[in-house]
Parts: structure tokens; C-alpha cells; sequence
């Protein structure tokens, strides 16, 4: 069966992302029958799209993460983003993880979308803000996170979706969104 990965941090606290649901299939009722799939409970994420420029010039630059995934055995580049604390609001996640992984703080967060990560099996929803009236302030990182923080144009990182090299879906979604806008 599925097995649920946890992270450093969770396993700290003692909790674990499926929060109930296992993510196999039992018996059950469904719509039109079959199995159900008990979800993997998840209290949800935010994700940020961070500019250092004004959003509505004509290339502003953003920040983007080059971080390093077990799951993917490799570096992704992505938007800062990570997991809910306990009940914390999605937008104050937001601007917790754009200042642990960049160093960054906010004056303004706007809110773009939400998603649904993988529905098949799991209720974990990101929300995707953009943010702007940024502060450069110091990295807090956990002692497992390998990342790098790197300034491009906003068209630059709309080439590297168009080419494979962003593979993220909340990036891809974030920084599309904008773009699109």
C-alpha cells in the first residue's frame, strides 16, 4: 500500500500528515459504487510568489527557491511555500514561509488561488499568494532544509516552465497566474 512520508519537522512534533486518513481504498459508498478512498488528511499550505519589483512593470523580478527534494531525488525549483502549523491561517503561513526560506518579509500579500495538490488522495489545499513591498531580513531555515534563494525576471521563470526546468505544480500555478494576469 501507500506509505505517507513525513517530514523532519512533523515527525518533531509528533504528528503525522495523514491526520486520520490512510489513502487506501476500502469498501464503502461512493457515487455510481465501487471503493472509497479514505483521504490522506492534510491541514493545508500556502505558497508565495515573492517581487522585488513592482508587479505591473514590464519584467519585474521574483524570487524562486532552488531547493533539494528527497522525494524527487533532486533539486526543484520552486516558490517558497510549506505547511500550515496546527490552525494557522493560510495567509499568515504565507508570510512565516516567505521569511524562514528567503529571508524576505512582506508589506503586502495578495491572495491569487487556491488548489487542490493530488484530490485522488488527499484533502491538502494550497493557497497562492503574491507578495510585494519586500524586506530582506535573515533565512530560518530548519537544520534538514537544503535550498538556495534566487532573484530572476519574471519572464525568465515563465521560459523555464515552458522548457521543463520549473516542474512544481503550485510554481507553475503561481507564477502562470501572474503572468496570465
Amino acid at each position: 500500500g501507500a506509505r505517507l512520508l513525513q517530514s523532519n519537522r512533523a515527525r518533531r512534533r509528533g504528528d503525522r500528515y495523514s491526520g486520520g486518513g490512510d489513502g487506501q481504498s476500502h469498501r464503502g459508498d461512493r457515487p455510481g459504487g465501487g471503493r472509497l478512498v479514505t483521504p490522506a488528511r492534510h491541514p493545508g499550505a500556502a505558497a508565495v510568489v515573492p517581487f522585488l519589483d513592482d508587479p505591473a512593470s514590464a519584467d519585474p523580478r521574483v524570487l524562486l527557491i532552488r531547493q533539494f527534494r528527497h522525494a524527487t531525488d533532486g533539486y526543484l525549483w520552486e516558490i517558497p511555500a510549506g505547511r500550515r502549523e496546527h490552525n494557522e491561517p493560510p495567509l499568515d503561513t504565507a508570510h512565516r514561509e516567505l521569511r524562514e526560506e528567503t529571508g524576505y518579509t512582506a508589506t503586502t500579500m495578495t491572495r491569487l488561488t487556491q488548489i487542490w495538490t493530488t484530490p485522488g488522495f488527499t484533502d491538502e489545499v494550497i493557497h497562492i499568494y503574491q507578495a510585494t513591498g519586500l524586506t530582506v531580513g535573515r533565512q530560518q531555515l530548519d537544520h534538514d532544509e537544503v535550498l538556495e534563494v534566487i532573484e530572476l525576471p519574471l519572464l525568465e521563470a515563465i521560459k523555464m516552465i515552458e522548457t521543463g526546468a520549473i516542474r512544481d505544480a503550485k510554481s507553475i500555478v503561481g507564477l502562470q497566474t501572474i503572468y496570465l494576469r
